[in-house]
């Protein structure tokens, strides 16, 4: 698995199991990180995580990478292509996403590795479209996804398959880009 995307300041890489657990279980155990999320998630749930996006870029050629900072090689978070394992009118699909630690918020980290890899899904792997979705809550996400040129569908937003219907999460916007506009 050596495929990586580069930014200007970012590597989007395969994951390094052992060497990015600590760092991934500090993104995804921070609980102002995962505000947008039914909870934080363990060590062992973080690492068959990073094996199944693993598995996923060895497969399909994309996956949830690795988002490492290239300067000195401190691990954001993750930003990468996925296809959801849930069931929506929507799937089967791309979608594209992120999570970032909070200590890296506000400085286009994800607007930058997004860009790219909108880029890689729609010129290299021909993604007609690739989707993107968020708590209706989550101004940040939202924010990125329109910076990245993605647009607002208003017609396919949903309540999220995973969450109780009550749940103040389960409204989700969607939004998508396609391959030629």
């Amino acid at each position: 698995m050596a495929l990586t995307i580069e930014t200007e300041r970012i590597d989007l890489r395969p994951w390094s199991l052992d060497g990015d657990l600590a760092a991934m279980s500090r993104v995804s155990g921070d609980p102002e990180t995962m505000e947008f999320f039914p909870r934080t998630s363990t060590e062992a749930e973080t690492r068959t995580f990073m094996e199944k996006a693993n598995e996923s870029i060895e497969k399909n050629g994309f996956g949830f990478f690795a988002a490492e900072r290239r300067e000195d090689g401190e691990l954001l978070g993750f930003v990468g292509l996925s296809i959801p394992s849930f069931e929506a009118s929507f799937c089967p699909c791309v979608e594209i996403g992120w999570r970032l630690h909070k200590d890296f918020w506000g400085q286009g980290y994800a607007t930058e590795a997004a860009k790219a890899c909108l880029e890689y899904g729609h010129g290299f792997k021909k993604l007609e479209e690739i989707v993107s979705f968020t708590s209706i809550h989550n101004k940040r996400s939202i924010s990125v996804m329109k910076k990245i040129g993605m647009k607002a569908d208003p017609s396919r937003d949903f309540d999220h398959p995973s969450l109780e219907k009550d749940s103040p999460l389960a409204k989700h916007v969607f939004y998508s880009s396609r391959l030629n506009g």
